[in-house]
């Protein structure tokens, strides 16, 4: 699991129980069930570093459907309409990824 070194083995699952069933994916309620929103900034950047697989600088759509799987390799994958809310509720500039700025803005409680 990428993110086992931000998070601990509870924490991971914790966010992952709450969105299992298909269009059930609520980012604030994964961030906050993770802890991840109460983790320091730095380790911000470690998470969005790891969320952002072809080191582009963002996080595009398909690297966000795979969000969960960052997680836990057995998750499950985002639908179509979860990925495309997600990148909706950080897409500031609507560029249609989300750079470092907009992602923080999302773990902002």
């Amino acid at each position: 699991m990428a993110l086992a070194g931000i998070l601990t083995d509870a924490e991971i699952t914790a966010g992952l129980q709450c969105c299992q069933a298909p269009d059930s994916f609520n980012y604030k309620t994964f961030f906050a069930k993770s802890g991840l929103q109460d983790k320091p900034r730095d380790l911000w950047r470690e998470v969005f570093a790891v969320l952002d697989q072809n080191k582009s600088g963002f996080i595009e759509e398909d690297e966000l459907r795979n969000f969960l799987q960052n997680f836990s390799l057995s998750a499950r994958r985002l639908t179509d309409e979860e990925t495309k809310k997600f990148l909706a509720a950080g897409d500031i500039d609507g560029d249609g990824k989300l750079g470092m700025e907009e992602f923080t803005a999302l773990l902002n409680p």
